[in-house]
């Protein structure tokens, strides 16, 4: 019998109202979102004012290779989490279940393979992402936890965004928080008591991560969660990684290009920054973790609305998928206009959270009253983007991932530093992003006008058995 007491069921996504749905699938993914953002904020400030500046620019430094660690994590994440909702909305519960299991083996493979090929080569690559002598140690000392790290934070994102799909929010909410409480109960002990450096910020990192992946896997081990791992279900399947592949290639391509980019941005900086380039690196870092504090509230608005756009699609309600759509843009717009305030009005103290170093205080504050001058047109774009991956069409959504950094930021950072110097990095920045919202927009629009409940060409193998089970937890309400 189900254990929860409402008795809910994955079909009230296609009937309860939808503000009261975005506020139910949405608000334990902001509150998990907003944890995560805030234990990276966190983390920072202790590296900061525990270990110093350079290790807050060797910190910066790693951010290309965490894109690419959490590129190979969220090909097989977010494509699962879209099929399984989608496979739901069709009253499929078999090929849901099969994703799931699908979902844990390839999580599992990306991380040793990957992983494993990267701690290789790990030096080198700092290198190229634009470490110098004086940040590389710190950079590496971090990277080489990090990616031991990999298999249990690859299977716990993972599971985790599959188990937010498949109806279970606040259980999705929970994992996050037990990650962030672990990590910021342990930060400072293994940082300031055992002087771990930096080196303890990555072990705290994972040890949360542990805990967590321990509470997600005891989920979808239990016969009692609606979706749940069964033996007897496809574990390897070419159709379901193929589906899997094809949704989740646009934040895999997001994420690659994002790497790309903070490479250019970091040897730009280091560039242009003359004696000062390790230091305005750092204010990148700095301006980095700010904008990703908001960003995180506007994905765990898109974490909310995947369930609810997936399921509608896949059952053909095309009015309750506009309607979706356009209350997450007015919403994720509201949050970025909330960002941009604060750090109009208060650069100085969100710069000094992270340091007492007056002269990286200096750079981070030029530096965020130019990058945040669009930012609140960000929110609109990412919850378009996220719209078009989540009802299926993925080649729309890494279009527009593709156009704002490779065709619109690449070549703003090629061009305007060397007329403005560090200045002309965050104009880059800030320009890409203008340039991204009205191309959105345009996208958007064209599509609405064409926009039809047809099934999506990507989610193959399909069979039309309706599976129920007979003693399974239904979802959260």
């Amino acid at each position: 019998m189900p254990s929860n007491p409402s008795g809910s069921s994955p079909a009230t996504l296609g009937s309860s109202p939808i503000s009261k749905l975005l506020v139910q699938y949405s608000i334990p993914a902001i509150i998990a979102s907003v944890a995560t953002s805030l234990y990276n904020i966190i983390d920072s400030i202790f590296i900061g004012r525990g270990v110093g500046a350079m290790a807050i620019a060797g910190l910066a430094i790693t951010f290309p290779l965490m894109n690419l660690v959490i590129a190979f994590c969220t090909l097989v994440a977010a494509g699962g989490a879209t099929i399984s909702s989608i496979f739901l909305g069709r009253q499929n519960l078999s090929r849901a279940t099969d994703v799931v299991n699908n979902v844990f083996v390839l999580c599992l493979i990306h991380a040793i393979v990957f992983g494993g090929m990267t701690l290789l080569f790990l030096d080198e690559i700092l290198t190229l992402f634009g470490a110098t002598p004086e940040t590389i140690p710190y950079a590496r000392e971090f990277m080489k936890i990090i990616l031991y790290g990999t298999p249990i934070s690859y299977i716990f994102i993972g599971l985790n965004n599959v188990m937010r799909a498949t109806g279970y929010p606040r259980k999705a909410m929970v994992s996050a928080l037990l990650s962030v409480a672990v990590n910021l109960i342990l930060a400072p002990i293994f940082i300031f008591v055992f002087d771990w450096g930096i080196k303890g910020a990555a072990f705290a990192t994972v040890c949360g991560q542990t805990a967590a992946c321990i509470w997600v896997i005891a989920h979808f081990l239990s016969k009692k969660s609606y979706v749940h791992f069964k033996p007897g279900n496809k574990w390897f399947s070419g159709v379901i990684i193929k589906n899997i592949y094809s949704i989740g290639l646009s934040p895999f391509l997001m994420n690659v290009c994002a790497c790309v980019i903070v490479v250019f941005i970091n040897k730009a900086l280091l560039e242009y920054g003359g004696i000062d380039g390790n230091l305005a690196v750092g204010a990148y870092g700095i301006l980095n973790r700010t904008a990703m504090f908001f960003m995180m509230i506007v994905f765990g608005i898109t974490q909310g609305m995947q369930p609810i756009l997936g399921y509608n699609f896949g059952a053909g309600k095309v009015v309750r998928v506009k309607k979706t759509l356009y209350i997450g843009i007015w919403v994720g717009v509201g949050i970025t206009c909330l960002g941009w305030l604060v750090t109009e009005i208060f650069p100085n103290k969100v710069s000094g959270l992270f340091t007492v170093d007056p002269s990286l205080i200096a750079i981070a504050r030029r530096g965020m009253r130019i990058y945040f001058l669009c930012f609140p047109v960000v929110g609109a774009q990412v919850v378009i983007q996220n719209f078009f991956q989540s009802v299926g069409k993925p080649k729309l959504s890494i279009f527009l991932s593709l156009t704002r950094q490779l065709i619109f930021l690449l070549p703003l950072l090629l061009i305007l530093p060397d007329h403005f110097g560090v200045d002309g990095v965050w104009i880059s920045m800030a320009g890409s992003d203008i340039l991204a919202f009205v191309l959105a927009i345009l996208t958007m629009i064209w599509q609405m006008k064409r926009f039809t409940p047809s099934t999506p060409t990507v989610i193959s193998g399909d069979n039309k058995n309706n599976e129920h089970p007979t003693n399974a937890d239904q979802p959260e309400s």
